[in-house]
């Protein structure tokens, strides 16, 4: 799903790159939602198979949404940072990087502030900052690549690139994590994962393919045929 959400963002982005005025703010705002949701929907299949033995686990549906939204909102102010300002310039480039790793670090742990069960997490400090590091240096990858990458097979290694360090930023993260368990039989507050988090992740990776296919069936972006001139600027003969 990361992979399908980094391709879908990048061909996305390309076509903003070649296009202006609102068809660029545009396909930006596609390939914000592309990218964003594919990083979360990713994480939360993951979680799908995250289990604590001696306590269900439930999921806050706020927070969950709230991660969600994070997600594409950081992802598409480093694209608009990229994509408007940092075609020639490195500074733009490393700032959207900088500041996308850190929405994606966020929204990983907001993801996992989410959870609801009989304990509490406990998270191991120097691993919680690898996978930091590694969320920047993969958002700085991933705005690179949209800025430089022009053919589809580049397009579908630079994703399968993508996909790979978000997994590895998401399952460093999780070695991260202890559980101190407070036994308890009170029920959870919140939603099991098949009755929210499945079915959104399902709603979302329905959305991821059925637009990588208006996209790839939508024309690209032509230049102007020579002969498409004013009317105005056309002597008519005399009759």
């Amino acid at each position: 799903m990361a992979t399908a959400g980094a391709a879908l963002g990048l061909r996305c982005t390309v076509r903003a790159l070649a296009a202006e005025g609102a068809a660029r703010r545009n396909w930006l705002l596609t390939a914000s939602v592309a990218i964003g949701s594919g990083i979360w929907t990713m994480h939360f299949i993951a979680m799908l198979g995250f289990a604590v033995g001696g306590s269900a686990i439930r999921y806050d549906v706020p927070l969950t949404l709230l991660s969600l939204l994070i997600a594409v909102l950081v992802v598409g102010a480093g694209l608009f940072v990229v994509g408007l300002f940092g075609r020639a310039r490195r500074r733009p480039l490393l700032a959207g990087g900088l500041g996308t790793g850190l929405g994606v670090a966020a929204m990983h742990y907001l993801g996992m502030a989410a959870l609801r069960l009989h304990g509490g997490i406990v998270y191991d400090l120097t691993l919680v900052c690898v996978s930091v590091v590694i969320a920047v240096i993969t958002a700085t990858a991933a705005l690179w690549a949209a800025l430089t990458v022009r053919g589809v097979t580049g397009t579908m290694l630079a994703s399968v690139v993508m996909g790979a360090a978000v997994s590895s930023m998401h399952y460093t993260g999780m070695v991260s994590v202890s559980v101190e368990l407070t036994p308890g039989h009170a029920p959870l507050p919140g939603a099991t994962a098949m009755e929210f988090i499945f079915p959104l992740a399902v709603a979302v990776g329905s959305f991821l393919f059925l637009t990588s296919a208006f996209v790839a069936l939508s024309p690209a972006a032509r230049r102007r045929p020579a002969y498409a001139e004013p009317l105005d600027d056309v002597e008519l003969p005399a009759l």
